[in-house]
């Protein structure tokens, strides 16, 4: 029994060496794509018994950056877009707000300021350069490039990753 112990304690260790690589981040890069001049509204943001439309190029003020991954729903390649908080800060938004995000499909998930210090999201505008259509969970795409993987296999909630985003509320 006690020759076996070894072999135990060393497949164990190889299982969660293993599962913890798989569960890795993706890594984010400084995007060299220029910023979109779109003035298309993607979405409206919402705060204070005020609504605004938001494009892509107000947006993509902030600095672009990307990401390549594989969502869990499909679509794979290298995600660009900006980080929420600048994004927020871009827009005058408090940074003790809770966010409500609404899809096309009214999926709604909500990030509070804790999620958000806990984590970075990722608001995503584009896929290998190209914008993000609604055939492709767009216009705007809410990831976590941290989870990335770790969602991909099941270790994590995938309930904040939203995509094809319409509204916005801050509350």
């Amino acid at each position: 029994m006690l020759v076996f112990i070894p072999r135990i304690i060393i497949t164990v260790a190889f299982t969660a060496s293993a599962f913890l690589m798989s569960a890795k981040a993706a890594d984010v890069t400084p995007s060299t794509l220029s910023p979109s001049t779109d003035e298309t509204p993607v979405f409206t943001l919402h705060s204070d018994n005020k609504r605004w439309s938001v494009s892509r190029e107000e947006i993509e003020q902030s600095s672009l950056h990307e990401v390549s991954l594989q969502h869990f729903e499909g679509p794979q390649g290298d995600f660009a877009g900006v980080w929420l908080d600048d994004f927020l800060k871009a827009e005058g938004i408090d940074d003790a707000a809770t966010l409500r995000f609404v899809a096309h499909d009214d999926y709604t998930t909500f990030i509070t300021p804790d999620d958000r210090e806990a984590k970075r999201y990722m608001l995503a505008t584009r896929l290998d350069g190209d914008s993000l259509n609604r055939d492709e969970f767009g216009p705007t795409m809410l990831i976590i490039p941290a989870d990335a993987d770790a969602v991909e296999t099941g270790t994590v909630s995938m309930t904040t990753w939203v995509w094809s985003i319409k509204d916005i509320y801050v509350q």
